[in-house]
């Protein structure tokens, strides 16, 4: 509730107390308003909000229990997730059923969830609505291995990446340089086939990417792709271009480089690569190898 203090105006410059008030004409008083500052209310939301949260955490996993929002007999709730994995409550044993909480459903409109991803860093904190969404691309997520083709389940923070690749994927070659050439190897081997090289420039470092697959049922094609060992963000900085020549042929593609938080399966999906046929690469290559110059740039501001 707010409160209200008068508190009577001082007189005028040059007024003295001896200064006659004219009849009628009451003294003024100024009305200030006591109350909690912006502050102290944002403090008290998020607290509150911190609260309400408390009560849709899944009991299995920890994770937030988001609409639609299943209980058990007795009002236990658990997550879309760990509810197949499970015949009885984990709370109180009874069974789990499929009740809907409609009452917890509105309660859950209403609140900001913390993103899964938090105790990394991310600070975002979001309506349930846009949770699932923003947690597929956070940049605070862990980043999976970026060596494609392999078997490979590691994942961890941006700043092992690169160490990771130096100590467990020891074939992947790393050249330094702004331009260079990257030579793929006995590219007529049948099947599919990967080739990873490493670039390092500007303090950075880019992986290339060259895949030959079968995107479409009995036509195969190669891909390649420049890739940074960074944020969406730091990408952004950068230009690649990849140019085959021989033959008196010239082939170029130019694009920004995507993170490896991105991978390169949505790349080579969307044709957003330098895209071209096995009989094409035939024509620039030699011996059975092909060699593709690499160039990064700095984006001008």
């Amino acid at each position: 509730m707010e409160h209200k203090m008068e508190v009577e105006a001082t007189p005028l410059s040059g007024a003295t107390s001896q200064t006659p008030v004219p009849t009628g004409v009451p003294q003024r008083r100024v009305p200030v308003t006591v109350g909690r500052t912006t502050s102290t209310m944002h403090t008290v939301n998020h607290t509150a909000n911190e609260d309400l949260t408390s009560f849709f955490e899944c009991p299995v996993c920890f994770d937030y229990v988001l609409p639609p929002i299943i209980q058990c007999s007795s009002g236990h709730l658990i997550c879309q997730n760990c509810k197949p994995k499970l015949n009885s409550c984990p709370t109180c044993r009874g069974p789990l059923g499929n009740i809907r909480n409609l009452a917890m459903e509105k309660v859950a409109t209403t609140i900001f969830f913390p993103c899964r991803y938090s105790q990394n860093g991310c600070h975002q904190r979001l309506l349930h609505t846009e949770k699932t969404e923003h947690e597929e691309t956070c940049e605070y997520r862990p980043y999976q291995c970026p060596c494609p083709g392999t078997v490979c389940k590691w994942h961890g923070p941006l700043e092992a990446v690169l160490q990771h690749l130096t100590t467990q994927h020891k074939s992947v070659t790393s050249l330094q340089g702004e331009d260079i050439v990257f030579l793929a190897t006995d590219i007529h081997l049948p099947g599919a086939c990967d080739w990873v090289m490493m670039q390092t420039c500007f303090g950075c470092n880019f992986l290339l990417v060259l895949e030959k697959q079968e995107k479409h049922e009995g036509h195969q094609q190669f891909f390649a792709v420049v890739q940074l060992i960074g944020t969406r963000k730091q990408a952004e900085q950068f230009q690649y271009r990849l140019e085959l020549n021989g033959h008196g042929r010239r082939m170029l593609w130019e694009a920004t480089p995507r993170s490896i938080h991105e991978g390169v399966t949505a790349a080579i999906q969307n044709n957003d690569c330098l895209v071209f046929e096995t009989s094409m690469a035939h024509m620039f290559s030699e011996n059975g190898n092909l060699g593709i110059n690499v160039t990064i740039s700095k984006r001008r501001p």
